[in-house]
């Protein structure tokens, strides 16, 4: 299992965590029993809030004190966010494969020209089809 980033580890009890977020403890509880929030649970089952989950409950706060959206709209825009941070994740990583997959394509076209002992050029299809 991976080790968890520093702003998702669940460091902090209800208490530490309402008075940093500056809500109650039971506005934390409330929030998770709505889906808003999912902190971290010790074996014993104790929840462990990190600062991820604070930084959440203080947007919380925003909306729909500064906002005024319903926590229905809220949990909303919070699944939203969370496709969007899932999906910028997965384009780093397909970024990161697209690099690699170059990286290899250039090397063996390296030792293609160094087997063939000439040089190779590769061109796109729309660059053949512009020549012709």
């Amino acid at each position: 299992m991976r080790a968890q980033r520093g702003h998702d580890a669940g460091v902090y009890i209800i208490s530490v965590a309402a008075e940093l977020a500056g809500v109650h403890p039971q506005t934390l509880r409330t929030y998770e029993r709505k889906g808003l929030l999912r902190p971290k649970r010790t074996a014993g089952g104790t929840r462990r809030y990190s600062q991820r989950d604070i930084a959440r409950v203080r947007l919380i706060q925003q909306l729909t004190q500064e906002e005024g959206v319903n926590l229905a709209g809220v949990l909303r825009i919070l699944e939203l966010e969370d496709d969007i941070e899932r999906l910028q994740r997965r384009l780093e990583q397909l970024h990161r494969e697209v690099d690699r997959v170059q990286a290899d394509a250039r090397e063996a076209l390296r030792e293609a020209q160094r087997r063939a002992g000439t040089e190779l050029v590769l061109y796109r299809r729309a660059e053949i089809e512009r020549h012709r």
